[in-house]
């Protein structure tokens, strides 16, 4: 997937948002005002981080060699993947939809009755 592909699926989900926080060219891709997603968008990064769960973050290193701990993030809860990468599309969208849901985990009992997680 490429950056539009990310970005557009991230925000199909719902109630995600997205805003620059760290300038133009980094978007952050959210859920409940926390970050799921972080692309960068100048080209000097060819890949995107992820929020993960720890375990399934290790799993899917030890799958996929486009897969690695997420760059300048916390190593253990974030993952980075390579732009366009050989990973089928629906498992990519899998990844990203496990990293929106993950996130809404750690939202407030209150954030979350109120966009609808509970």
């Amino acid at each position: 997937m490429n950056i539009e592909d990310i970005r557009e699926f991230a925000l199909s989900l719902p109630h995600a948002t997205e805003d620059m926080p760290f300038g133009p060219d980094a978007l952050a891709l959210r859920i409940g005002g926390k970050i799921f997603c972080l692309l960068e968008l100048s080209g000097h990064w060819h890949f995107y981080n992820l929020k993960v769960d720890p375990d399934f973050s290790l799993d899917l290193q030890d799958r996929y060699l486009s897969i690695r701990p997420g760059y300048h993030m916390n190593k253990r809860h974030w993952i980075s993947i390579d732009f366009n990468s050989s990973i089928p599309i629906h498992i990519e969208k899998n990844i990203i939809r496990h990293a929106y849901n993950q996130t809404a985990k750690g939202l407030t009992k209150k954030m979350r009755g109120e966009l609808g997680f509970e």
